[in-house]
């Protein structure tokens, strides 16, 4: 029996002391606190919230007032860097991307409203030419001799580069501008599966123009070097300051700054940012984020427009704007007259 008290109180004595031990530890961790562990989303809410809600830590501290509280939240996840997370896609980690709505403003403001601006002079420029001068006649009559301007190579690279620039214009246009004037009038399911097909035929146009525009840069560009006449076109644009059309080579300065610049350059650019948005850069690893891709959708709006606005001016002198130009890229020939009028210095080369 005494064993037995012994034996619990013993007991007793051990609860006892482990109890005092626990309160001791308690209390001594409310008087030193740890300090919390960070967000696993990257973003530290202010101390002591319970002090903000009810504003006691406004009085003695107003940097944490509720405004400024408020303020620190959204700035920290109104940001571009990336927070940490757990799974493999980096796009994840960014809770709000400014720079999506940076881009939706010029998207839908600059380029679209100024875009717009830009094709719609060039159009009305170019219709007012045509109805106050007309077409560009030739001062003497078709000789009927024909000379060779063009191989079937040449004229077949060329209009295989028109057909898949145009099929780009087109359909690049509807995507840009068509919610506001073909889904009005299509309704909105419609137009999403018209606007599908246009989206698969501007994908799969864009690598043929590309290697088109290549293949043409490597066949021409030694006929559009600049030489003897420029400076004269120059000074006189084109014939149209003296009455004269002046002397040119196989190409006149107009011809070789739409070369360079409109073809070539502008080209080159239209092609490397549609494969960007396209996902498929050769030759070297791009990371295809939204800043990638939103900058590339800026570029590749913005040189698109300033090329279509250049080709107009292009195929209305390739057609209708001058007698006899379009000869030359539909059958490979051109008359003697029209040769010695507009290409004197080709002409004359050809001729000895």
């Amino acid at each position: 029996m005494n064993r037995s008290f012994s034996s619990v109180s013993r007991s007793w004595v051990l609860a006892l002391g482990v109890s005092l031990s626990l309160l001791s530890g308690v209390s001594m961790a409310e008087r030193a606190p740890m300090p919390p562990l960070p967000s696993p989303s990257g973003i530290d809410f202010p101390k002591n919230l319970g002090a903000v809600s009810d504003g006691t830590q406004a009085q003695s501290q107003p940097a944490n007032s509720p405004q400024v509280g408020e303020k620190f939240l959204w700035n920290s996840a109104n940001s571009d860097p990336y927070n940490t997370i757990s799974i493999p896609d980096k796009e994840a980690s960014v809770l709000i991307q400014r720079a999506g709505e940076q881009w939706r403003v010029i998207r839908n403001g600059v380029i679209t409203v100024y875009g717009a601006w830009l094709l719609a002079i060039a159009f009305f420029g170019i219709s007012a030419l045509f109805i106050i001068k007309g077409p560009i006649k030739l001062h003497a009559p078709l000789s009927g001799q024909k000379i060779k301007r063009f191989n079937g190579f040449e004229r077949f690279t060329h209009w295989v580069m028109a057909a898949s620039f145009i099929g780009l214009a087109v359909t690049g246009s509807l995507i840009l501008w068509g919610k506001y004037f073909a889904m009005p009038l299509m309704g909105g399911v419609a137009y999403g599966t018209f606007l599908n097909i246009c989206k698969n035929i501007h994908n799969y146009s864009g690598p043929l123009f590309t290697l088109s525009v290549v293949i043409f840069f490597l066949l021409f560009a030694t006929r559009n070097i600049p030489g003897q006449g420029d400076l004269t076109w120059i000074k006189s644009f084109g014939g149209m300051f003296g009455g004269k059309h002046p002397p040119a080579g196989f190409f006149n300065f107009g011809e070789k700054i739409w070369f360079w610049f409109g073809m070539t350059f502008l080209g080159l650019v239209i092609s490397g940012s549609g494969f960007v948005l396209d996902m498929i850069v050769p030759f070297m690893e791009v990371q295809y984020i939204r800043g990638t891709m939103q900058l590339a959708n800026i570029i590749h709006s913005s040189a698109s427009i300033l090329m279509t606005a250049m080709a107009m001016g292009h195929m209305y002198i390739g057609s209708i704007g001058m007698q006899g130009s379009s000869d030359g890229m539909m059958t490979g020939y051109v008359d003697a007259t029209w040769a010695k009028e507009h290409h004197e210095l080709w002409y004359d080369k050809v001729n000895k």
